[in-house]
């Protein structure tokens, strides 16, 4: 295999005479003679120009320019030790926000669902309230609005509808069984994963991710058969979610590709979150009709006022969650935001068990821990490449 050499032509040069470093990659030649014709190899011309950028060219060059420091620059600046503390405090917060915003949200959510039995209704308020957030923070610039075209929002659309089903599935479950049964369904969210994106995306998943998924699901069957709450729309609905939202994940490797459409994530999510609304009110509307009014409430015997602060708190914790998710995976790899969330699955687990005074087996807890396992193993065995095969 030819190696491409890399050939320096600096502006100024103390000899007229080529030198060449002991490997023959890497030339240094001066500009005196620039009639001189170029090596004929796989060589990158370099040279620097009167605003001090590298310019390379060559035949596996694209017109890259990379900046050159100059010789009477300073010294370089040494990381300060207080900034990186700052950092890791700033860090450390955001991770207890995500894991306390989690915990809020799905404790008073699950006492909404149990009072008010129309999981439509309730995902279209989370949606709602999510929307009036993202369009405030628009209004008052505290985040950028996005200049959004008519493609961008048909590539959108798909991913949209999918997080508006998975949403809606969650909260079908959370209303059917408890809390952490069905976090510990969704711990079979790797395994969906693996299977949609060989099907649609043609990622073939390596030997070390395919042994991470036989605990994750032999944890998620042992949890199911000894589980008090079990019941099969909770169950099937759970794993619905699963299904949309890995196909949302999917969906935006397979269409939010091009350069010109990428989007930041908490814009995406601010995006999507606005389709939602729209997508789930005319369905919400429709299948289960105005139940939010206070006179069908009292008719119902349901304390209104603190159903209605409960659903707003859920709502405000359900998007408060999703943003600071978003940051922390700006500032940290996949693979440490994969382990993180992973902790916040058990965290949630096991405030929900203990907030709510859940029966469980010592085989259940075992089930859920073992899936748990999986889940860890699978983030960690993810970032392990196949070794390229040699021609």
């Amino acid at each position: 295999m030819q190696s491409a050499a890399i050939t320096f032509a600096p502006s100024l040069s103390l000899s007229t005479r080529p030198r060449t470093l002991p490997n023959g990659n890497l030339h240094f030649a001066p500009l005196v003679s620039t009639s001189a014709p170029r090596p004929k190899s796989n060589s990158i011309w370099c040279s620097l120009n009167h605003n001090s950028w590298l310019s390379l060219s060559g035949p596996q060059s694209d017109g890259i320019l990379a900046r050159a420091t100059p010789d009477n620059a300073g010294p370089t600046e040494i990381p300060n030790p207080k900034s990186s503390a700052v950092d890791t405090l700033v860090l450390g917060s955001l991770f207890g926000l995500w894991y306390l915003f989690n915990i809020y949200f799905n404790i008073y959510n699950k006492q909404v669902l149990k009072a008010f039995h129309y999981p439509m209704t309730v995902t279209l308020v989370q949606f709602a309230v999510g929307s009036v957030l993202v369009l405030t923070m628009w209004t008052l610039n505290l985040y950028k609005r996005p200049n959004i075209s008519g493609s961008q929002l048909a590539a959108i659309l798909p991913l949209a509808m999918v997080h508006t089903l998975g949403n809606l599935f969650t909260n079908m479950s959370l209303g059917k069984v408890a809390v952490s049964f069905t976090h510990t369904i969704k711990a079979m969210e790797p395994f969906f994963s693996v299977v949609l994106s060989a099907m649609f995306l043609g990622e073939f998943p390596t030997l070390w991710v395919v042994s991470s998924l036989m605990p994750i699901v032999g944890g998620v069957a042992l949890a199911s058969m000894t589980e008090a709450s079990f019941n099969w729309a909770g169950f099937w609905s759970a794993m619905a979610s699963n299904l949309t939202n890995q196909s949302r994940n999917v969906l935006s490797k397979k269409f939010m590709v091009k350069k010109e459409d990428s989007l930041d994530n908490i814009t995406l999510f601010s995006i999507i979150t606005i389709m939602s609304f729209f997508l789930m009110a005319p369905i919400a509307f429709f299948m289960e009709g105005f139940k939010l009014t206070p006179s069908y409430l009292q008719a119902t015997g349901v304390n209104v006022n603190q159903l209605y602060t409960r659903s707003l708190i859920a709502a405000l914790c359900f998007h408060a969650y999703q943003q600071v998710s978003y940051m922390i995976l700006q500032r940290v790899s996949p693979v440490t935001h994969s382990v993180g969330n992973c902790v916040k699955r058990v965290v949630v687990i096991v405030t929900s068990v203990l907030f709510f005074r859940t029966p469980v087996s010592p085989i259940n807890s075992l089930g859920t821990g073992v899936a748990l396992a999986g889940v860890f193993l699978y983030s960690r065995v993810k970032r392990i490449k196949p070794k390229p095969k040699t021609a």
